[in-house]
């Protein structure tokens, strides 16, 4: 039996080492992973991104996976490559599901004033990325965002709230927490639901999300 070849594509910042507790059954599945690019400029499309994201592709057909803002990078990647399948974590499938919160960061344009520059704090990155609760886990995260780049995180804030998708493509496939605080579920249709499941499910929910991904895949 030919094994599927899926790409998995980490959150806001982090490193593939957020998909170490997925267990995916070898003999079906080959796993690549693919990390963050440093964007070219802060002008730089993520039409342009996700085609330098393709880049790293080498099989037909794949199965893309991504996590929150990577969740947005393989929707725009499946508009240029054909995939078997596009399923995202955490995220959201245009910018009608982005909350109120975020909407208004966007209009107000408040989220320029965040010392994006600071990033090497990881305590404000952490905060930043995965919400308030971050402070007690600091070390967890120093471990898993490793995208320090300065000019990686305004450029990719701003494209998560800039995002130009107005409605859903097709097919694709949307496994989300019911206790997402980034994305609330309040805001989404379709989803295929976590019980108990956070933003940062993909760590302690992780055998859950595996056995659904074996059944959608």
């Amino acid at each position: 039996m030919e094994k599927k070849h899926i790409y998995f594509v980490p959150g806001l910042a982090a490193s593939s080492q957020i998909f170490e507790y997925i267990n995916l059954p070898k003999e079906q599945f080959e796993v690549h992973y693919l990390e963050w690019l440093v964007p070219k400029s802060q002008n730089e499309s993520i039409t342009q991104y996700a085609k330098r994201m393709c880049e790293s592709i080498i099989h037909d057909n794949p199965v893309l996976i991504g996590v929150s803002f990577g969740g947005i990078v393989v929707q725009e990647m499946s508009k240029l490559i054909n995939t078997q399948k596009t399923i995202i974590i955490s995220s959201v499938k245009s910018k009608q599901e982005l909350p109120s919160r975020l909407k208004l960061a966007k209009m107000t344009k408040a989220y320029k004033l965040f010392p994006t520059k600071a990033v090497s704090n990881i305590e404000n990155l952490a905060k930043y990325a995965f919400g308030e609760t971050a402070k007690k886990r600091v070390d967890l995260y120093k471990k898993y965002l490793s995208m320090r780049d300065h000019d990686y995180l305004p450029w990719a804030i701003h494209n998560v709230l800039n995002w130009q998708q107005e409605k859903p493509l097709p097919n694709i496939i949307h496994i989300h927490g019911n206790n997402d605080g980034v994305f609330p579920i309040k805001h989404l249709k379709n989803c295929k639901i976590i019980e108990g499941g956070t933003h940062t499910m993909i760590l302690n929910k992780a055998k859950p999300i595996s056995k659904l991904l074996i059944e959608v895949i």
